[in-house]
């Protein structure tokens, strides 16, 4: 029956649809690399964050800031002087220069569900980026895209950025300028504030660390930030095949062929279904080829074997 019911629009967007649902589930190497640096982040971020209280103590004693809460007690808003936070500026002093001086090397360090990967304590696309990418599964469930700053990278803002970021913060709990947030930001927040002495902004007071403990803030940043490129190389590799895909789509004329090409994909799709919810392409996107194509795309583990067998397989068939 397939055979002559012709492809439309709906007919495309429902195969578009189902196949790319199966490309961001399968588990391909460019998937594994995300997930696994995601999981090396979680791993990492408390006991790094449990170094990072231990050092922020060593400059503000848990005695002295007691102190000074007592002292806010009796006297009020003059003595108001100690804040929790979960950023800071660590700095070491064990670099010299060419003339043999020592040299300070500091950088920022937010510990934040949006906090910096990169050492600046200004929002950027990765603060974001990370956010949606380590709370991806549960963005998906409430209907957002978490992976809309992989999708627009390179491109200049738009307001289908913008609407999808906006729906991905408002559904994390950011709010506004203020990142401490509610939901799921609060919760993620939540376990590593600190306190500190003095009301003036982070950037103007470096807490002293050793070289030692600086490398491992650094190796715990370098962590955060793979979660953001492991996921932007995923994404890219989806939406490769997916820019073969929409092309073979528009060249077909029958439902048949979007049907062929499910199948040669190994994707079930219900024909009945389809129709009930309800001039010929080039030869490389033939469903045969295409499958092929999009196949060979992915990242899978691969025998050398298996990879050559492949390749003659598609080159022979699109001779034909």
């Amino acid at each position: 029956m397939s055979a002559k019911i012709r492809m439309n629009t709906e007919y495309r967007n429902k195969f578009y649809n189902r196949i790319k649902d199966v490309f961001e589930k399968e588990e391909t190497q460019e998937q594994q690399a995300f997930l696994q640096a995601r999981e090396d982040f979680n791993d990492r971020q408390q006991k790094v964050f449990n170094l990072a209280k231990i050092v922020v103590e060593r400059s503000y004693p848990t005695e002295d800031v007691a102190t000074l809460r007592k002292f806010k007690k009796k006297y009020g808003d003059p003595c108001d002087v100690v804040a929790k936070d979960k950023c800071f500026y660590f700095a070491h002093n064990e670099d010299v220069d060419d003339e043999g001086e020592k040299t300070e090397t500091k950088s920022h360090f937010d510990f934040g569900l949006f906090g910096n990967v990169n050492g600046t304590e200004y929002s950027s696309d990765d603060t974001e980026h990370f956010a949606h990418a380590y709370f991806r599964e549960e963005l998906k469930e409430k209907g957002c895209n978490p992976d809309i700053i992989a999708q627009q990278s390179g491109k200049d803002s738009n307001p289908h950025k913008t609407k999808h970021v906006d729906m991905c913060n408002k559904a994390l709990g950011k709010s506004g300028g203020n990142d401490d947030g509610i939901g799921m930001t609060k919760y993620f927040n939540d376990s590593f504030y600190a306190d500190v002495i003095g009301t003036s902004y982070c950037r103007s007071r470096a807490i002293a660390c050793t070289k030692d403990e600086y490398n491992i803030f650094l190796a715990w940043r370098s962590a955060k930030a793979k979660v953001v490129t492991t996921h932007q190389t995923w994404i890219n590799s989806i939406m490769k095949q997916c820019d073969q895909l929409k092309i073979g789509l528009k060249a077909y004329r029958y439902l048949s062929e979007g049907i062929e090409l499910a199948s040669e994909l190994g994707i079930k799709v219900d024909e009945a279904e389809l129709i009930k919810t309800n001039s010929t392409g080039l030869t490389i996107y033939n469903p045969t080829n295409l499958a092929n194509m999009i196949k060979g795309m992915k990242n899978k583990e691969q025998t050398r074997e298996q990879k050559i067998y492949e390749r003659m397989k598609y080159e022979k068939e699109s001779v034909n």
